[in-house]
């Protein structure tokens, strides 16, 4: 195959990348890998290192909009990135010493993982609970926007809950995103939504604007270490920036739950086939 042809499929899969990742709030990293490893054959850890710059291009994309609508939560932020970022450098050396099979079969469970939490339906938001005293004094107490019965819009207030255990799972998601290549936005999401109770699309916005930062991270140790292919990220990371904005603009007229089981379905066959690979590795 001809450079010129692999960089032109290299970026229309990327697109499409972006685009899922932007709807579904879990960055593109768990479809980008599966395509550059299984169809292009690209090694694991380049795949890697693209797939980061790809998570920065689509929450670049995505998050500016969410800020300016309301629903992302900027001090909740910015205070599990201290978290999520610590966590990605200390993954991103531990990647240096751990073997492609292994990464291989890490991912693909992050991948199994990930179209599971897919599959089931969206928990609704939680009911009003008094505020946290430590989320209060952190100023993490929010209003997230709503629309009325009659779809006049307003806002609703929510408070934040276990901000500690957000926090120790945030450093995990950290890890996990530099040892796979992926913004961990499920395990960022399901960390806020179930731990800290908020409203899920407050969740799913803050975690967009986090993974970018968290993949900055790790991507910055990948690039010292040459791990990094200017000739492989750069399609990628302009086709996840198109997909994503692609993806913004036609969010509110998708189907959300035909989308959900899609991606999923993807999803999981991608950690099928990822875990079979793993597996020969380790026994070859």
């Amino acid at each position: 195959m001809s450079e010129p042809l692999l960089c032109a499929l290299v970026l229309g899969a990327s697109v499409v990348a972006g685009l899922l990742g932007s709807l579904t709030g879990l960055g593109g990293g768990v479809v980008i890998i599966p395509v550059l490893v299984l169809l292009f054959g690209v090694d694991l850890r380049y795949a890697i290192g693209a797939s980061l710059v790809a998570v920065i291009a689509t929450s670049t994309g995505s998050a500016a909009a969410f800020v300016r609508e309301g629903f992302t939560n900027l001090r909740i932020a910015m205070l599990l990135e201290v978290a999520t970022t610590a966590g990605a450098l200390c993954g991103a050396v531990l990647a240096a010493y751990l073997p492609v099979p292994a990464l291989a079969m890490l991912f693909s469970l992050v991948l199994l993982y990930t179209a599971y939490t897919t599959f089931r339906s969206r928990v609704a938001d939680h009911p009003d609970l008094p505020p946290d005293p430590l989320a209060t004094r952190l100023g993490l107490n929010g209003h997230a926007p709503v629309r009325g019965a009659d779809g006049a819009p307003g806002t609703k207030p929510y408070f934040p809950r276990r901000v500690p255990a957000g926090f120790a799972v945030m450093f995990g998601a950290g890890v996990l995103s530099a040892l796979v290549g992926i913004g961990s936005g499920v395990v960022k999401v399901l960390a806020m939504d179930r731990l800290m109770q908020l409203p899920f699309k407050v969740s799913t916005t803050t975690s967009n604007f986090m993974i970018g930062v968290t993949a900055a991270a790790g991507a910055g140790v990948l690039l010292h270490r040459g791990q990094i292919d200017p000739r492989l990220a750069a399609p990628v990371a302009v086709g996840a920036l198109a997909g994503s904005f692609i993806g913004a603009r036609i969010l509110p007229h998708a189907n959300v739950r035909v989308l959900r089981v899609a991606f999923a379905t993807l999803v999981a066959l991608a950690g099928v086939q990822m875990l079979i690979r793993g597996v020969q590795g380790v026994m070859s």
